[in-house]
């Protein structure tokens, strides 16, 4: 049986061209290296599963490459890429603090800097997780990252840039790295699924990249378990159900029900999605995010920041045209209230009824309402 190697570590990129959704950064740092402007060290932070390892690791690469492309990117040809490739070089180390956070490890990681590289312009130190240091450890390396060699180059990764005390701050170049698209998440999908022979439709890769939460590490994850579970052919039934993931067709019937005279069919299928094992409030956050997305579809200028596929867009746009934008917008207002106060209430199922009842009820009330008269206007003596 072969070794299977998951997807995140398979496609990962090695090269800057490669990386997904952070391109304000691989700019920045390719220029960088083009004007030989390097700085010390850098502080690279953000949301976990975005690219903040995977940039470190080849701009250390490229820091150290013998020829590096037109585009300035490492070329994976040389003696020093093929080496760092392999595990094997000698100059770029790379450190866990999660792990490794002691004053002992950093005063070992000083202790190395002094040492010139070996066959290479720089020595780079990769130090992943670096918030886990103690404050100890953060003391006992600010003079080494404040007055390093001219060969040391520190890169930190963390995802809690608030723990970083503001001395070490002051002395990085921070980069923050957002979160990734749905639109590119699900690109990038689809490239792997055609490398892979996957047959996977779009609307469920969509629900992948809303599940992974911007994170594409997140999403080769699920991939990964989606391919194990349908084998060759990722369907959007499959997905919502190995996800556990509520169907958007419920959502729309429930729009449908609840802008209707009758509030007993809307409850009915409430019932039945809590009957199917649905969480109350998972069900009532999703529905305050339907009826933002019919807001945002209500308007031309707003639809593009559907991230949905274009059929479900369709679908968005359609149901918008015949609703009232006031009593969705009031719609709105009460689903996100009920789950702001969905922890404090006693009866969990009863605020979530209650909330579809006030929503039909201002359906009810919208329609039924006396139109105003509005009075004749009056000419003035310049128009008659």
């Amino acid at each position: 049986m072969d070794n299977f190697i998951v997807s995140a570590r398979k496609y990962r990129p090695s090269t800057f061209n490669s990386v997904v959704g952070q391109e304000h950064i691989t700019s920045t740092l390719k220029n960088a290296i083009k004007s030989g402007q390097v700085a010390q060290a850098f502080l690279f932070c953000g949301p976990r599963g975005v690219g903040k390892t995977t940039c470190a690791r080849i701009f250390a690469k490229a820091l150290n490459c013998d020829h590096l492309t037109a585009d300035n990117e490492p070329c994976n040809e040389c003696d020093s890429c093929k080496a760092y490739n392999n595990s094997a070089s000698f100059n770029v180390y790379e450190l866990d603090a999660a792990s490794n956070n002691s004053v002992d490890d950093i005063r070992n990681l000083v202790e190395q800097v002094c040492i010139a590289p070996i066959g290479a312009k720089y020595k780079v130190y990769i130090i992943d997780e670096v918030h886990m240091l103690s404050s100890s450890a953060f003391n006992a390396f600010l003079k080494t990252l404040e007055e390093p060699p001219a060969y040391a180059k520190f890169i930190l990764a963390t995802t809690e840039k608030h723990k970083i005390i503001p001395t070490i701050l002051s002395r990085c170049q921070v980069y923050d790295f957002k979160r990734i698209k749905d639109a590119d998440i699900v690109k990038y999908l689809q490239y792997v699924a055609k490398n892979e022979g996957v047959v996977a439709e779009e609307e469920a890769l969509h629900i992948v990249a809303r599940k992974a939460d911007g994170a594409l590490r997140d999403a080769l994850s699920i991939f990964d378990q989606l391919v194990s579970f349908t084998g060759n052919n990722i369907t959007y039934q499959a997905t919502i159900q190995n996800l556990n993931v509520l169907d958007v067709d419920n959502y729309f019937k429930m729009v449908d029900y609840l802008f209707d005279a009758d509030s007993s069919k809307a409850l009915l299928l409430f019932d039945e999605i809590i009957s199917s094992g649905f969480d109350e409030q998972n069900f009532i956050a999703g529905l305050a995010s339907h009826f933002r997305n019919l807001l945002m579809a209500k308007d031309s200028n707003t639809v593009q920041l559907l991230e949905v596929s274009d059929t479900v867009k369709e679908r968005y746009e359609k149901q918008a045209s015949n609703a009232d934008k006031n009593l969705m917008l009031r719609a709105l207002e009460l689903a996100n209230t009920c789950d702001f106060n969905y922890k404090a209430s006693n009866n969990k199922r009863l605020s979530v009824e209650i909330c579809l009842m006030q929503i039909n009820a201002n359906y009810v009330y919208l329609k039924n309402r006396p139109v105003a008269m509005v009075a004749p206007v009056r000419q003035s003596r310049e128009g008659r």
